[in-house]
């Protein structure tokens, strides 16, 4: 699971450049991946209490941020949705939002209001079910010396428009 997770990173994030921002954490081995067995909502809340305590306790310098894989239970996309809004609900309670932002990956990704085939989604489709835990100050800082952040996604869709759906499909055989 991580190692096919590290080469969705390769290939896809770092490789197309589709995050700016990882290639410098996956170089220098400050990425934690984190694997979730949880057949019960409690060993799951358990599992992402735990991952956020271990990021928040650890030295940026050693683990910049968290990828949390999540082995069963999640393969439908909602039932994933649902779980990233518990887990943010979590993460506003324990009033952590001002540390610890949440992105989310998941093997059929779909961004709301968009044609189901749209390449776009290939932005977001990863190996498995995964909660990305960003730093905040982290997040701050580098988008700091990003003019227009929004671009960035514009620029990924282009991306992937111009490399076309058979490429795409063969770097991500899970999202089709």
């Amino acid at each position: 699971m991580v190692e096919n997770t590290r080469r969705w990173l390769d290939q896809m994030v770092v490789g197309l450049n589709l995050c700016p921002f990882s290639s410098s954490v996956i170089a220098r081995n400050q990425v934690f991946y984190a694997v979730c067995d949880a057949t019960t909502d409690a060993e799951l809340q358990q599992f992402y209490l735990t991952e956020l305590q271990r990021l928040l306790e650890t030295n940026e310098n050693d683990v910049a941020t968290s990828l949390l894989m999540i082995t069963q239970g999640l393969e439908e996309f909602g039932d994933f949705l649902d779980v990233l809004d518990w887990f943010q609900q979590l993460l506003e309670q324990a009033d952590l939002t001002d540390h610890v932002q949440l992105a989310s990956f998941h093997p059929q990704y779909q961004f709301e209001g968009v044609a189901a085939d749209d390449l776009s989604h290939f932005t977001n489709r990863s190996p498995y079910p995964t909660i990305h835990l960003l730093r905040q100050d982290q997040m701050t800082k580098v988008l700091a010396h990003v003019s227009d952040p929004e671009k960035i996604y514009l620029d990924n869709i282009k991306a992937l428009n111009k490399l076309g759906r058979r490429e795409i499909e063969a770097l991500c055989p899970w999202g089709k």
